[in-house]
């Protein structure tokens, strides 16, 4: 696991972008938090990270956006709105996570059965000190990614 602790939101960006730097092809990240806390503030990160052009939104609405141009591209998913197991079968994210690309879903923990089973969770949440980020890698891909940020 790695925490990272008294986070601004300019600091979960430029988390996130010091992590893009290190994704590789089907990397899948599940992003968890309460509404507010920086999932897409993170994404936006990551973007930057893969050197993806343009500005990464929210997919609230559209539940799945599609990024390329970058080092890799990434596909950025919300299930906040997603009722059931069918309704997620049409997002396509089963295709996705099979794609030389990175997947990110925001609100994964709805429908962990969506993930491969070596992905990364990272969980914004509000503390006294203020943002902190947790990841934890389930797999070795992932946990080897996560092991060089402690370096």
């Amino acid at each position: 696991m790695f925490r990272l602790d008294a986070m601004t939101p300019d600091d979960t960006q430029r988390f996130g972008e010091r992590l893009g730097r290190l994704l590789t092809a089907r990397s899948v990240i599940c992003l968890t938090g309460d509404l507010g806390l920086g999932k897409t503030t993170f994404t936006k990160g990551l973007g930057k990270g893969l050197n993806i052009p343009g500005s990464i939104q929210s997919p609230t609405y559209g539940l799945v956006h599609f990024h390329e141009g970058g080092r890799l591209p990434l596909w950025h998913a919300d299930l906040y709105r997603i009722e059931s197991e069918a309704d997620l079968e049409q997002l396509g994210l089963d295709e996705a996570m099979s794609e030389a690309g990175v997947v990110v879903v925001e609100w994964g923990e709805r429908f962990p059965s969506c993930f491969t089973e070596d992905h990364l969770q990272v969980t914004l949440s509000e503390h006294e000190c203020g943002r902190v980020i947790e990841l934890r890698a389930t797999g070795p891909r992932h946990m080897a990614m996560v092991s060089t940020l402690h370096d």
